[in-house]
């Protein structure tokens, strides 16, 4: 009777894991759809070679454009600033509470430092906005109140503990026995970090980069507060410019009538924001294949 229990209770659990799992994949498939279908009518409206290729985005204007290079040239800067901000300092980070940290600060010091992703995006976004642009200002006078440098900093900072947390995680797998090998053949500390352990965990590390991107990729708030609303083609960070997120957030706000060419223009932004990250997901999964092949 127990084990009768035993295997009845186990097929529930086994059912109900099953269902979470479906239940993802479903909420996929739902999400393809809706982007999909509103997608699919817009582009029966607007050319698709003209989407891809035309350099101004101005669809809610009388001079109607739909060009999405805009959006993505926004996009693409600032996800570039705010991962060139937080790959050398969360790696670095890593590096010390791994090789070099008292175990002790270690336990105190990593908590606090995924505090930094507990912060509400919209604090970050006045601060870049109130604090970091008149600081760069000083530096570069010809800096606009709205831009991209000041919300990419500060995206790079907000995901700093991506970067860091899960490299720690990956360079803390790398066997004790490559840091010992290492030392025997007179490398230093620095050197066995850099050459040894780093490469060692580079498919980890290159995870928690993609997983950075990913988020600064999808980032709201930052970028709608402090990078302003101006598309425009541009690898200039001191302007203003725009991202896909932010053109979606502002259009979905209200003032646009829905089931209109103009509505169904986030539906285009959407799928094509959906194609850039699946895109950046698989190069991730190529290159993690490509490195445990290696070090394997």
């Amino acid at each position: 009777m127990m084990l009768f229990s035993r295997v009845i209770k186990e097929k529930i659990i086994v059912s109900v894991l099953a269902f979470c799992a479906l239940l993802t994949v479903l909420t996929t498939i739902g999400i393809l759809y809706v982007l999909l279908s509103e997608a699919f009518v817009f582009f029966t409206e607007v050319s698709i070679v003209d989407f891809l290729t035309d350099t101004q985005w101005t669809p809610l204007f009388a001079d109607k454009h739909f060009g999405i290079l805009p959006l993505l040239s926004g996009t693409f800067l600032t996800s570039l600033i705010a991962i060139s901000v937080a790959l050398p300092i969360g790696l670095t980070i890593a590096i010390y509470l791994n090789e070099y940290a008292h175990e002790q600060f270690k336990t105190v010091i990593k908590p606090i430092l995924e505090l930094l992703a507990a912060v509400p995006t919209v604090v970050y976004g006045f601060f870049a906005l109130t604090v970091v642009t008149p600081f760069l200002q000083s530096f570069f006078p010809e800096m606009a109140g709205f831009n991209s440098l000041s919300a990419g900093f500060v995206m790079g900072i907000m995901i700093i503990p991506y970067v860091s947390s899960l490299s720690d995680d990956a360079i803390s797998a790398v066997p004790i026995s490559l840091r010992h090998g290492s030392l025997a053949l007179g490398a230093s500390r620095l050197q066995t970090a850099f050459r040894v352990i780093v490469p060692s965990a580079a498919s980890g590390i290159i995870v928690s980069v993609l997983l950075a991107i990913s988020r600064a990729v999808g980032e709201t708030m930052i970028v709608a507060v402090a990078a302003g609303q101006q598309p425009r083609l541009t690898l200039n960070p001191l302007v203003p410019i725009e991202t896909i997120t932010t053109y979606i957030v502002q259009v979905s706000m209200g003032d646009v009538p829905q089931n209109s060419l103009e509505y169904r223009t986030i539906f285009a932004a959407g799928i094509t924001l959906f194609v850039f990250t699946f895109i950046l997901n698989n190069i991730g999964h190529w290159f993690n294949k490509k490195y445990h092949r290696k070090y394997e």
